[in-house]
């Protein structure tokens, strides 16, 4: 199998939509739609000082993602990433490519000087929380809380 990981680009958006429906469905906190998801996907890939759509590709087909979302700590003093939308289709789990994307990801912020990386985690969710403890995430002491208008 050959793969490979590229930017995301307005062609992806389709199938970056149907990665996107496996990884809500299995999440409490949100619900797939497909249209709020590609204008979603749309805003990163035209602004990408907000952020960048790493896109996994094997076989010819579109197989995973991961985005990073910039923002600049005043704790640390620089840039730092909120990791997001992580997600290896179904059919595809359990073969190495997810550790493939992350290792891309993970290396791609630390070239680009980057002085945290954060995510969420859906809390029943013990696979993933495990799969990132695996590669040095750990649980953070604050507790996350959101405001949705």
């Amino acid at each position: 199998m050959q793969q490979y990981i590229s930017q995301a680009t307005y062609a992806d958006i389709p199938a970056l939509c149907l990665l996107l429906e496996h990884l809500f469905t299995q999440e409490s906190e949100f619900q797939p739609d497909a249209q709020l998801q590609a204008q979603g996907l749309e805003s990163i890939i035209s602004n990408p000082k907000s952020g960048q759509i790493f896109v996994l590709h094997s076989n010819n087909a579109i197989i995973g993602m991961a985005s990073l979302l910039y923002s600049i700590s005043t704790a640390l003093g620089g840039y730092v990433a909120l990791l997001e939308d992580v997600i290896i289709h179904p059919d595809c789990r359990s073969m190495g490519f997810g550790s493939i994307l992350l290792q891309h990801v993970l290396q791609y912020a630390q070239d680009k000087g980057y002085k945290r990386l954060t995510l969420l985690s859906d809390i029943e969710n013990l696979q993933a929380q495990k799969f990132y403890q695996k590669h040095g995430f750990f649980k953070m002491s604050m507790l996350p809380m959101q405001l949705i208008f």
